[in-house]
């Protein structure tokens, strides 16, 4: 850890030096103008697997939050406090995004977790967060090819937020309207590919 500020301070010259003078106007403009991004995105913390560089997107294209294994906890506005929550009402009815995308990835340590219970060491946050995964992903994992259990129970998990986004009233309204889109996706770090969820037992690759 003593070399990550180096290591951050030589990441932002470069960016100042290769990608800010071209991209100065445009930040100008998203600073001047606000932002207006089209799609919300629930990813996982994994240093592995950034939504912005998987999607090559531009700044003040995707309002991304992330967590440890992608999860969106069900609708509780209960007064406590739910920081995923907070940026789906956010980015929903402020920012009024178009599409909610839930991608989760493979080798997720979260939901490893999920089926193999939360490392000692961190019970205080971790263990509590993922329990709301657990009984989703330990169902999945009875039912398919050992070969299988991995990729199967992370394509659970983002099934698993998808059904919580559609318990928060204002995205169920608005995707029955047609006005927002939910789509799963699962993210291969070795291979490179995105697979959806569509009708299938499975996720597919994208073309």
């Amino acid at each position: 850890m003593t070399d990550t500020p180096d290591e951050l301070t030589a990441g932002y010259r470069r960016f100042r030096a290769d990608h800010w003078p071209a991209a100065r106007a445009e930040y100008e403009a998203l600073a001047s103008k606000g932002q207006k991004p089209h799609t919300l995105i629930v990813a996982c913390s994994d240093s592995r697997a950034d939504p912005a560089l998987i999607f090559d997107s531009a700044p003040g294209e995707l309002f991304v939050v992330r967590n440890v294994a992608n999860l969106v906890p069900p609708y509780e506005p209960d007064g406590q406090l739910h920081g995923v929550s907070a940026a789906l009402e956010f980015g929903v009815k402020v920012l009024g995004v178009s599409r909610i995308v839930v991608m989760g990835h493979a080798h997720c340590g979260g939901v490893a977790a999920m089926r193999a219970g939360a490392p000692d060491t961190c019970q205080d946050f971790v263990a509590p967060w993922i329990a709301q995964g657990t009984p989703a992903v330990r169902a999945v994992a009875q039912v398919v090819e050992p070969d299988d259990v991995e990729q199967a129970t992370e394509e659970a998990v983002v099934r698993l937020s998808l059904q919580n986004l559609r318990s928060f009233p204002w995205i169920a309204e608005r995707e029955a309207a047609g006005e927002l889109t939910l789509t799963g996706l699962h993210f291969g770090i070795a291979d490179g590919v995105l697979r959806a969820l569509t009708d299938k037992p499975r996720f597919e690759p994208l073309g």
